[in-house]
């Protein structure tokens, strides 16, 4: 084990094949390997498993500062502060994804899944070269769709936090970031624009016009309607179970005739009702589905101002209470656990509540048919002729 000095590596013998290493006896540990081709690069042997790290090539940098860096990684490594060697971004994803599998909703993981790669395209970047510029470019990008900026954001700040534990990064980049703050949404549809969103539903394919009819009838999220199943559903009631609601409590509420009718009229005889594009999955075309559908609103003459699908949600909880439903029954029919079933309340009110829920469900699917039957319904007659289920009244 020579001392290596600047003579000495440059009169290193070339190995006539493959590397070989030149250890210095100053620094135990810290060599030279040089390659078939006559590269030169410092290394440092570290750990029980004798791991080479590269510190750099020669003679870009000179031996006294490869000698200096081999000492601080070592001392690092002594003290426990030594970051391993970094994976690609793209295995380092699938792992998280991996593990997230194991105790997370399905939902959570195809959504971090659609955010991950569809906004943070690293390919073989090392999680360890991702700058907080690489993520910030990525993020500015996003700054016309606000929530879906957020969403992002949170999805990568969890993925960083999840790689310094597993010590790929020492620090996150996304340290110091933060979500563009948003009022509270307090949307709700007028009759008139509740009217033309349910008429134009009536009238629109198969999946999406059945999802808006059910998140109108129903006031569920609409994850909660996507993920839908025929084995959820038993007569005139559906049971979602923890692993899709979110507050992960199992969740039981009546349908009315025309939520019946919708779900009944839905093709094909597959467990999940709504399947996504190419028939394989859970339907996730949310925004191409939702802008074709605002321009039917549109062209048939209906005047509507910029709505989600949560504020159909909204909506529903606020004419419930407008037909004078009590406040327990809504938040029974919302799944809430705040409000009346807070607290003691939640821990010992075991009442169902079931029968107060399906009146509330039948005054409302009347009130529904009662909105779409006024002369005002159709304004355009590209519209195609709308059947109600029953009678209209009022």
């Amino acid at each position: 084990m020579p001392r290596l000095t600047d003579t000495s590596l440059r009169a290193l013998a070339v190995p006539s094949k493959g590397q070989r290493t030149y250890f210095d006896e100053v620094v135990p540990g810290f060599g030279c390997r040089v390659s078939q081709g006559g590269t030169k690069s410092f290394i440092v042997q570290l750990g029980a498993d004798r791991r080479l790290i590269t510190i750099g090539r020669y003679p870009l940098i000179s031996l006294a500062k490869a000698r200096e860096e081999a000492k601080r990684l070592m001392a690092e490594r002594t003290l426990g502060r030594f970051r391993p060697q970094s994976i690609p971004w793209d295995e380092a994803r699938e792992l998280f994804l991996a593990t997230c599998a194991q105790k997370n909703k399905p939902r959570t993981v195809r959504d971090y899944r659609r955010l991950l790669k569809r906004h943070f395209p690293f390919g073989r970047k090392k999680v360890s070269e991702i700058t907080p510029q690489d993520i910030n470019h990525r993020i500015d990008r996003l700054r016309d769709t606000v929530s879906e900026q957020n969403h992002a954001l949170v999805a990568i700040k969890i993925f960083f936090s999840w790689a310094q534990r597993r010590h790929y990064v020492q620090h996150s980049p996304c340290e110091g970031m933060q979500i563009v703050k948003r009022r509270p949404r307090t949307r709700v549809l007028s009759p008139e624009e509740l009217a033309a969103v349910y008429a134009t539903a009536l009238n629109t394919n198969y999946p999406f016009g059945p999802i808006v009819q059910l998140c109108i009838l129903t006031g569920q999220r609409r994850g909660e309607i996507v993920q839908l199943r025929r084995s959820y559903i038993s007569g005139d009631t559906v049971t979602l179970p923890p692993s899709i609601t979110k507050n992960n409590r199992t969740h039981t509420f009546p349908i009315g005739n025309r939520a019946q009718s919708v779900i009944k009229n839905i093709p094909g005889d597959d467990d999940l009702l709504f399947i996504g594009t190419g028939g394989k999955g859970i339907f996730s075309d949310w925004s191409k589905k939702k802008t074709a559908f605002d321009r039917t609103v549109f062209k048939n003459g209906f005047e509507v101002r910029p709505w989600t699908l949560h504020d159909l949600r909204r909506t529903f909880a606020s004419g419930l209470a407008s037909l004078g439903i009590r406040i327990e029954v809504v938040e029974k029919l919302l799944n809430h656990v705040s409000g009346s079933f807070a607290g003691v309340a939640g821990i010992y009110q075991r009442h169902t509540y079931m029968e107060e829920m399906r009146a509330a469900i039948g005054a409302w699917e009347k009130h529904v048919a009662s909105l779409h039957c006024r002369d005002w319904r159709v304004i355009s007659p590209s519209l195609s002729p709308l059947q109600p289920l029953e009678t209209c009244e009022g």
